[in-house]
């Protein structure tokens, strides 16, 4: 339901039906994010059994990218706004979130700086990292017609939970992978609440854009249960 949430929110505003929308939230349990591209590949079975025996629920998600890991000591944020027909702004908008990520983990002093870390899980060139060492934030994006999604995911703790999974995950994908390269926002920054994070990231984004606070519709919900499937892994 909550990749599935991300997918309505996308759906809505490509159809018209709703401006701008942000979501927050802390996962209920462990995920492993799959991307499509992953399922593709001969290892995919494999990958799925390894996070679900570790505890881990498998899921396809909206947005590109390669699997990630995060557990309920992560943050993830969903922007979906309407596009203007041209498909265009994914390069300003990489850029542009990586500064604003950046700029929260420095005031949480963390020695922020943007760049794909060698060997790092779904790798990015603008994946926020610390010291040039460590993965803690990822971002990915999806287009389409009318609208765009741009997601990232913090991960506050539980690394040393998410090196030997990663590890087995991408080795079962055949993919490259150094679990050196997984970090975690507590690791860098000792005494980071969670909760206080989260009000960070609410006030930068709110700062950039303008937040009006809301309840999740009914018809959102509606929707994200009929698209769950699409997300839900049967390997």
């Amino acid at each position: 339901m909550e990749v599935a949430t991300a997918h309505a929110m996308l759906r809505r505003t490509s159809a018209g039906e709703t401006g701008p929308v942000l979501r927050v939230y802390r996962p209920d349990a462990p995920v492993v994010a799959f991307g499509r591209r992953d399922s593709l590949l001969p290892g995919f079975p494999d990958a799925v059994a390894a996070a679900r025996d570790a505890g881990f629920t498998p899921v396809l998600r909206a947005p590109g990218g390669r699997a990630v890991a995060y557990t309920e000591n992560s943050l993830v944020v969903d922007h979906v706004a309407p596009d203007p027909g041209r498909l265009a702004g994914l390069e300003e908008r990489f850029v542009g979130y990586a500064e604003l990520w950046s700029e929260v983990l420095a005031a949480h002093g963390v020695a922020a700086q943007v760049g794909a870390v060698p060997g790092e899980y779904c790798p990015g060139a603008h994946s926020v990292n610390a010291r040039g060492r460590v993965k803690l934030v990822g971002t990915a994006q999806r287009m389409v017609r009318g609208a765009w999604l741009f997601s990232a995911v913090a991960i506050l703790d539980d690394a040393d939970a998410l090196r030997p999974l990663l590890a087995e995950i991408y080795r079962a994908l055949d993919l490259p992978f150094d679990d050196d390269s997984v970090g975690s926002i507590a690791d860098e920054s000792p005494g980071t609440s969670l909760a206080g994070f989260e009000d960070s990231v609410v006030a930068a984004y709110d700062a950039r854009f303008g937040l009006t606070p809301a309840a999740m519709p009914e018809e959102l919900l509606t929707r994200a249960k009929a698209l769950a499937a699409d997300h839900r892994v049967i390997a």
